[in-house]
């Protein structure tokens, strides 16, 4: 499958010019962890490429235990320029006092930095005789969206009305796919990674036993529609090896399996699914993983993104809102995405509250013809700035 052109150089230039005009700053970054491990996978990721770029990161997290498999030995303090902090309630005040004043703080997807840490910023640099010290830039990281809004609020004030921060700001940050937004996380050396990668050796060495088929990473939730995918893999038109993600994925599919669902192999007998379940991969390895694959179903936030850095066709399963406002996101983000009528009707299948039924039909899952639109999209998003670029530019102009 063609590679888009190597972009790598361009990138790594642009981004060594935007972030060689400042000192290195100390951020302080909060996550809490709410489910499926994507918030904590952003905020790594944010954390290790303002670290790679030279800044000095601390990530306060409610629960770090899954960066042992994400990120391998970042809670021991393996990845020089991160520290990772435990974000309890109430924190630990000799902890608090201990740490230097940061210059940047960053709130991810609406968290709120405890009052604690605000008032200790005041104590330490009141102690000091350092209250001409500026106060830490204040970033709101937000959520991932295609739609209107998030360049109409990207870069906005928030005045502080209440609580130790009172007359302080936050500014809005979005990330997003255009220029007029914040960007994605991407590394500088990505595209380089990826031109260098070798397909045949990286399944070898994961114990793939690839014959030629095609390949299919999931990293889904539980879509209703799973069964009847599946029974639709094992009918073909062509071989199919499913890649399966550990955790809720493998999960959804092996309940799929064990609940006797209709995959049925043709009449012949011979079924043209097979399926490969994964160990967790950590981050750089689930990289490799949608590299690796032909078609690339995703959920979430960060995966999307990572899916969308790869260029192979994909699909996306939105997170699922009671209100069903995800359906709104993912009709923004096929419109950015320029998705031909046969992704849009995989999109609404795959994103449907309920089953399809059992006679229904599936469009086409065509990876061939939804390759160009793939290698557009990421071609689009390798000319913009990368998310840390402007981060990083943003907090310079803000402080």
């Amino acid at each position: 499958m063609a590679h888009a052109p190597d972009t790598a150089p361009l990138i790594a230039n642009a981004t060594t010019t935007a972030t060689a005009t400042h000192a290195p700053l100390r951020w302080d970054i909060f996550c809490r962890v709410i489910d499926n491990h994507g918030d904590l996978g952003v905020c790594w990721r944010l954390a290790a490429d303002l670290a790679a770029r030279g800044e000095t990161v601390r990530l306060w997290v409610d629960d770090a235990s899954a960066l042992d498999w994400m990120a391998p030995g970042a809670r021991q303090g393996a990845h020089p320029g991160v520290q990772v902090l435990p974000w309890r309630h109430p924190i630990d005040p000799a902890l608090l006092a201990a740490q230097p004043v940061a210059d940047v703080w960053v709130e991810a997807f609406g968290c709120e930095i405890s009052p604690e840490f605000i008032a200790n910023h005041d104590h330490l640099t009141g102690d000091i005789g350092q209250k001409s010290l500026k106060n830490p830039v204040w970033i709101n990281l937000e959520y991932l969206s295609a739609e209107p809004y998030v360049e109409r609020s990207h870069g906005l004030p928030s005045p502080v009305l209440s609580g130790p921060g009172r007359g302080r700001t936050k500014w809005f940050f979005y990330p997003g796919f255009t220029p007029a937004t914040g960007g994605l996380l991407r590394e500088p050396d990505l595209a380089a990674r990826q031109a260098a990668f070798d397909r045949t050796a990286w399944l070898a060495a994961h114990g793939i036993p690839w014959q030629g088929e095609r390949l299919i990473s999931l990293f889904c939730y539980e879509p209703p529609a799973l069964a009847a995918w599946l029974a639709q893999l094992a009918r073909g038109p062509e071989p199919t090896r499913l890649l399966v993600t550990h955790g809720r994925a493998a999960a959804a599919v092996r309940a799929a399996i064990l609940n006797k669902i209709n995959i049925e192999p043709p009449s012949n007998g011979d079924s043209l699914l097979l399926i490969s379940y994964l160990p967790a991969l950590t981050q750089r390895d689930y990289d490799t993983l949608l590299w690796a694959s032909d078609l690339n179903l995703v959920r979430g936030e960060d995966s999307w993104v990572r899916a969308l850095l790869a260029g192979r066709p994909m699909v996306w399963q939105a997170y699922p809102q009671a209100d069903g406002a995800h359906h709104a996101k993912l009709q923004a983000w096929l419109d950015w995405l320029g998705a031909s009528p046969s992704q849009r009707a995989f999109h609404q299948l795959w994103n449907a509250p309920q089953a399809p039924a059992a006679n229904a039909p599936w469009p086409p899952l065509d990876g061939a013809a939804w390759q160009p639109t793939a290698q557009a999209a990421r071609s689009r998003l390798l000319a913009q700035d990368d998310l840390c670029t402007q981060l990083i530019r943003f907090v310079a102009k803000t402080r």
